[in-house]
C-alpha cells in the first residue's frame, strides 16, 4: 500500500508540473504548428536541446501532441541524427513510464487519461493478442500510440517484452519525421514532392478509411469464441 500511494504521488507530481510546465512557457499555443514549435525550442537557447527532450517526454506522458510533428521541429533544428536519438530516447521512456504507472495504479490511473469508450474499443484484443495488436498499432498512424501504452499496462503482457515491442516497432515513424524536418533524405526537390505527395494521399486515406482499416484489424485479432 505504501509503495502505491508514494507512486501515486510521484505521478501527480510529475502531471501536475509537466502540465503547469507546458502551459507557463506557452507550449500549447506553439504546438499548433511546425514553425512555431520550431521557434519554442530554439528560444530556449543555450538549452534548446533539453528542452526538446523535455518537451518530447512530457508530449507522450502528458500532452495530446504527436511525437511527430515535435521530431520534424527537432530535426529543423538539430539535424536528423540528434532530433531522432532525442526522440527516441524520450518516447521511449515516456512509453515505459505510462505503462509502468497503469501496471502499478491499475484502472484508478487509466480512466483519469482514458475514455470508458476507447478502453472498451481496445482492452479485448489487448487482452488476446497484446504482442501483435501493440507492434501493428505503432507501426501504423492511426492507432493512439500513447493511449495503447497505458492500456497495455493492466494486461498481462511482461514490462520486459512491452519494451522490445517500443524500442523495435516505434522508431520507425519517428526517424522519418526527423528525416524530413533535417532534410536528412537528401532527395532531389522532385523526389521531396513526390514523397509530400504520397503523404497527402496516406494521410487522406487514413482519414477516409483509417476507422474502416483499425476494425478489420481488430476484428481479426480478436480470439475466436467458441459455441459449446
Amino acid at each position: 500500500m505504501r509503495k502505491r500511494w508514494s507512486v501515486l504521488l510521484l505521478a501527480a507530481v510529475l502531471l501536475l508540473g509537466g502540465v503547469g510546465f507546458l502551459y507557463g512557457t506557452g507550449f500549447f499555443e506553439a504546438a499548433r504548428s511546425l514553425e512555431t514549435l520550431r521557434a519554442y525550442i530554439s528560444d530556449a537557447a543555450p538549452y534548446s536541446h533539453l528542452c526538446f527532450l523535455l518537451v518530447q517526454f512530457l508530449a507522450v506522458v502528458v500532452a495530446p501532441v504527436p511525437s511527430n510533428l515535435v521530431a520534424a521541429a527537432g530535426g529543423v533544428l538539430f539535424g536528423t541524427p540528434a532530433a531522432f536519438l532525442m526522440t527516441f530516447t524520450a518516447v521511449v521512456s515516456g512509453s515505459l513510464l505510462t505503462f509502468s504507472l497503469a501496471r502499478t495504479l491499475g484502472r484508478t490511473f487509466t480512466e483519469r487519461f482514458v475514455s470508458r469508450k476507447l478502453s472498451e474499443k481496445y482492452q479485448d484484443v489487448l487482452r488476446t493478442k497484446a504482442p501483435v495488436f501493440l507492434t501493428l498499432a505503432f507501426l501504423f498512424p492511426f492507432f493512439p500510440d500513447d493511449i495503447l501504452c497505458i492500456l497495455a499496462g493492466l494486461t498481462s503482457i511482461s514490462l520486459k517484452r512491452f519494451a522490445w515491442i517500443v524500442i523495435l516497432a516505434r522508431p520507425w515513424g519517428l526517424l522519418f519525421a526527423s528525416a524530413l524536418g533535417g532534410s536528412g533524405l537528401d532527395l532531389p526537390v522532385w523526389g521531396m514532392v513526390l514523397i509530400a505527395l504520397a503523404g497527402l494521399a496516406l494521410f487522406c486515406l487514413g482519414m477516409k478509411y483509417g476507422d474502416r482499416l483499425e476494425s478489420c484489424i481488430l476484428r481479426r485479432l480478436e480470439k475466436p469464441k467458441h459455441t459449446p
